[in-house]
């Protein structure tokens, strides 16, 4: 087929290579830039508390990705329990913070990856599985096994270990990233990471230097490439320009999709906060948007109008188990 995955071509000696490298890391946990030491196959819990299995807290089409992922059949997405980061604002906080989800076994995972595969969805969208990987790796061979053909998409909070894009290379086929901020000291206040910033940077490098630039079929949906995200923050918080200078400075722009989010809202405990309790501004997201579209970036930008639209595709992962999510 045309733009076959290249995870396709890997023989059973290459995967079980890479398979084992993921043990190795697990096994004194390395699977992240926590570097915890745990041991998770004996059920050790490190800064994820992730178990010793996989935990999914929901599979299903979703069809409110970026164009190019969604298309007109939905990105087949599975969200992982559990997180690397803790981020005040997470949408996303009944998985990644308060663990709802099911324990999966490897075997289950394949099935269920093949099946949205023969729902018509256009990718595998793995959302924050590094903290699951050697589970993962050994579930994606077995569906490749069974006639998984569509790209992988890695899905993250951008707070990745190179060591583990490294394991990644001819498995996975798009990568998107969040660059979350450009500066330390809001990656330490509300994401409990201080040195995401130098952690980020690197791996979106290890990234791209695996992807390259999007690529996308007469369709226009993605085949492989990096796709960045970036969430504008009130009050400038995120860091966004030193990103923006970051990017420019280390990528020809031409070459990096950017998708620019203005969708912030108060989830979780960003309430607590006031610098995060409200909404950005068009007055705060407009000069930004424009910065990035003057440096020569290509992608998708969010409109300001568009946000209160976006929350129909707000997750309730407490009764969304694998229902596709249209938006309607």
């Amino acid at each position: 087929m045309p733009h076959s995955p290249s995870y396709l071509f890997l023989s059973p000696a290459a995967w079980q290579e890479k398979i084992d490298a993921a043990e190795a890391l697990a096994a004194s946990c390395r699977l992240c830039p926590r570097a915890c030491g745990v041991d998770r196959f004996k059920g050790e819990k490190g800064f994820c508390n992730a178990p010793g299995e996989m935990a999914v807290a929901g599979i299903f089409p979703h069809h409110g990705e970026e164009p190019p992922l969604s298309g007109a059949r939905g990105s087949g997405t599975v969200f992982f329990s559990h997180c690397t980061l803790r981020c005040l604002f997470c949408q996303n906080y009944q998985i990644s913070h308060e663990a709802e989800g099911e324990c999966y076994s490897v075997e289950l995972l394949a099935r269920k990856m093949v099946d949205l595969q023969k729902q018509g969805c256009h990718n595998i969208n793995l959302v924050t599985a590094s903290h699951f990987l050697p589970w993962v790796l050994r579930s994606l061979q077995m569906a490749a096994e069974a006639g998984l053909a569509v790209p992988i998409v890695y899905n993250c909070g951008g707070y990745e270990s190179v060591q583990t894009i490294d394991i990644l290379n001819n498995i996975v086929n798009i990568y998107l990233p969040d660059m979350k901020y450009g500066n330390a000291e809001s990656a330490k206040k509300f994401s409990a990471a201080p040195d995401y910033v130098r952690v980020n940077q690197a791996a979106i490098k290890a990234m791209f230097r695996q992807a390259g630039p999007l690529k996308c079929d007469g369709d226009g949906v993605a085949y492989r490439g990096l796709c960045i995200r970036h969430l504008v923050l009130p009050h400038g918080l995120a860091g966004t320009f030193e990103i923006l200078e970051f990017l420019k400075s280390s990528f020809d722009p031409a070459d990096i999709f950017i998708s620019l989010m203005a969708q912030y809202f108060p989830a979780y405990k960003a309430g607590e906060h006031k610098e995060l309790s409200r909404k950005i501004t068009a007055e705060e997201y407009a000069p930004v948007k424009e910065a990035f579209l003057e440096a020569g970036f290509n992608g998708f930008f969010q409109e300001i109008a568009e946000p209160q639209a976006d929350l129909k595709f707000k997750i309730d992962f407490k009764t969304r188990k694998n229902k596709a999510l249209t938006g309607e």
